[in-house]
């Protein structure tokens, strides 16, 4: 499934859930990441950000799309290079 990820969490947390989005998606801007993800790696990365945030502080929103279902993104300004490390 295709998956938007945005967050915003407490300054001393972003390294961390940084990382974590990273390992399983591509970072499109400071804290919005996209990309395909399968059930069982959607359920990895929920366990691994939950873990590093603070729920009464943080937040943290996931976009899902079913399979074959890819959103249209429009971006206007400087953008973020294009990722060449991907799993």
């Amino acid at each position: 499934m295709y998956v938007v990820v945005v967050y915003d969490t407490a300054a001393e947390r972003n390294p961390k859930i940084l990382r974590t989005c990273r390992q399983y998606l591509h970072h499109v801007q400071r804290s919005v990441f996209e990309g395909q993800l399968s059930p069982a790696q959607l359920r990895r990365f929920q366990n691994a950000v939950s873990a590093a945030l603070d729920l009464s502080y943080d937040s943290i929103i996931v976009y899902t799309f079913p399979p074959g279902a890819v959103p249209q993104r429009l971006a206007w300004g400087a953008t973020e290079p294009e990722p060449t490390d991907i799993l």
